[in-house]
């Protein structure tokens, strides 16, 4: 074990799990568990809701995916990368105050929350309830394996043992904290990345011998390492733009960031959070996959994509700064899993047990409840991140396509169009999740698009279509009753 390595990152743990206990006191003090536990009681500044969207969208995948594929892609997948820029701007600007005012006067925790008061439907709830907990064990899946990756990188320890070892961290961290502890730690781990970022950038360009001596590498290997169209060609102008949808506009549909713009306690405190948000972002995108290029030259040969960022820390780095800046990476998949664990446990307690399965249940109850299903949840992401696939990048990518196929409508056109049904709801998330699914099975990307792009506009024209339709039918019924 590189003790030199990670002695930096245990007290960058033994600071989070001080937070959480902190955040413990709240949660026991309370009067309304739920709201504490789940939402931090609504009281998150500029700097903090900031922090904590790029947090949570920073994610293994950001720090440990994002690199891996950009080493094997070149600098077209850096491009590819920064449609992400917008992230924070779209999210806070089109939900905006509406849905802060709107969800405070549904008095909803959760997204599922804000859907089921919007279309007063049992269905809508469920199919909301079932399709975050299908597409979040993807992506938790993929901030597990990123997790063990980094641990077993830095300790020589086997791949399960490391597996164990970071999800027993952060089980812990979430069940004691709930969501204050991970807003706060989220900021702590925001800054993280930030420094992180910066550090590792300027010593693999110094250990590359400066930026226009690895651009020549680079071409010397492929030329298309620095084409727009990555080393195989595969990144087409399409496919590229289509990023876009998938991880620009519509991140609004991801119920984890949207769950974000419920949280913040005014006006001043969402303006700030977009251009920190979005310069953080910004940066932390940019440095992040530049590094993954870069290190090519520095580092050639590596087989598995995601063991890029902490092999390469430990070379062009002293131990001690290496451990500093792995703890960037650590932050990202640590604040990630939180948030997503979080979000599965409020969907099945707030969302399913509290409205359909015992709704007098007390507050006692409720805790112990939230307690338990959230030491469960963890326990089967575990179990299935005992097969990691070689780029957890496409695990991720494939949980954002699904839950932002089935939610970004109704979510949207919830908020600013009146005419919008239950019917249309339900509507729209069955057809975006079932065509995503199949499209990536048996048609992925179809027409050169990411295969997001046509299981959202089918979406969006089954709400419309389906709400219009039973609108003028119910019309219709009420002219006949009152003749």
């Amino acid at each position: 074990m590189n003790w030199a390595v990670i002695t930096p990152l245990l007290i960058f743990l033994l600071i989070i799990f001080a937070v959480g206990m902190w955040s413990n006191k709240f949660v026991i003090k309370s009067h309304s568990f739920l709201e504490e536990y789940f939402l931090g009681e609504r009281q998150m500044g500029g700097f903090i809701l900031a922090m904590t969207m790029v947090a949570t969208y920073g994610s293994a995948s950001s720090f440990i995916g994002g690199p891996g594929i950009a080493y094997t892609k070149g600098l077209g997948w850096v491009l590819l990368a920064m449609a992400q820029l917008a992230t924070g701007y779209f999210t806070l600007m089109v939900l905006g105050k509406k849905f802060a005012i709107i969800s405070r006067q549904y008095k909803a925790i959760t997204l599922i929350d804000f859907l089921k008061e919007r279309y007063k439907s049992k269905a809508v709830v469920l199919f909301s309830a079932a399709s975050i907990i299908i597409f979040l064990f993807s992506s938790m899946t993929a901030q597990w394996i990123g997790g063990a990756r980094l641990v077993e990188s830095l300790t020589g320890l086997p791949y399960t043992t490391a597996l164990l070892i970071f999800a027993f961290s952060v089980l812990v961290f979430v069940i004691v904290g709930g969501f204050r502890a991970v807003a706060i730690t989220d900021t702590i781990q925001g800054v993280v990345m930030f420094g992180g970022t910066l550090i590792l950038l300027i010593a693999t360009i110094k250990a590359g011998g400066g930026i226009p001596r690895i651009i020549s590498d680079l071409a010397a290997e492929n030329p298309d390492l620095i084409s727009p169209f990555g080393a195989d060609r595969s990144l087409t102008p399409s496919f590229v733009s289509s990023f876009w949808i998938l991880v620009g506009v519509g991140v609004v549909g991801l119920p984890q960031i949207a769950v974000r713009a419920m949280s913040y306690k005014n006006s001043k405190a969402m303006h700030n959070a977009i251009i920190i948000g979005t310069i953080v972002v910004g940066f932390i995108m940019l440095g992040m996959h530049l590094i993954g290029v870069f290190a090519r030259p520095v580092l050639p040969g590596v087989k598995i994509g995601d063991t890029v960022m902490p092999l390469l820390s430990m070379k062009v780095l002293p131990p001690y700064a290496a451990g500093i800046v792995l703890a960037a990476p650590m932050a990202a998949i640590m604040s990630t899993v939180d948030a997503l664990l979080i979000l599965v446990s409020s969907a099945l307690v707030k969302d399913v047990y509290l409205n359909y399965i015992k709704p007098d249940a007390g507050n006692d109850q409720v805790k112990k409840v939230s307690f338990s299903v959230t030491a469960i949840i963890g326990i089967v992401v575990i179990l299935f991140s005992l097969s990691p696939p070689d780029l957890i990048v496409w695990l991720n990518l494939f949980s954002f396509g699904g839950l932002e196929s089935v939610f970004i409508w109704p979510v949207i056109l919830g908020l600013y169009w009146s005419k919008g049904n239950k019917y249309g709801a339900i509507t729209s998330m069955v057809i975006g999740m079932g065509s995503y699914i199949i499209i990536d099975q048996f048609y992925p990307n179809a027409f050169g698009f990411h295969t997001v792009v046509l299981p959202i506009f089918l979406s969006l024209a089954a709400f419309v279509v389906t709400s219009l339709f039973t609108q003028q039918n119910e019309g219709r019924m009420h002219v006949r009753m009152e003749k």
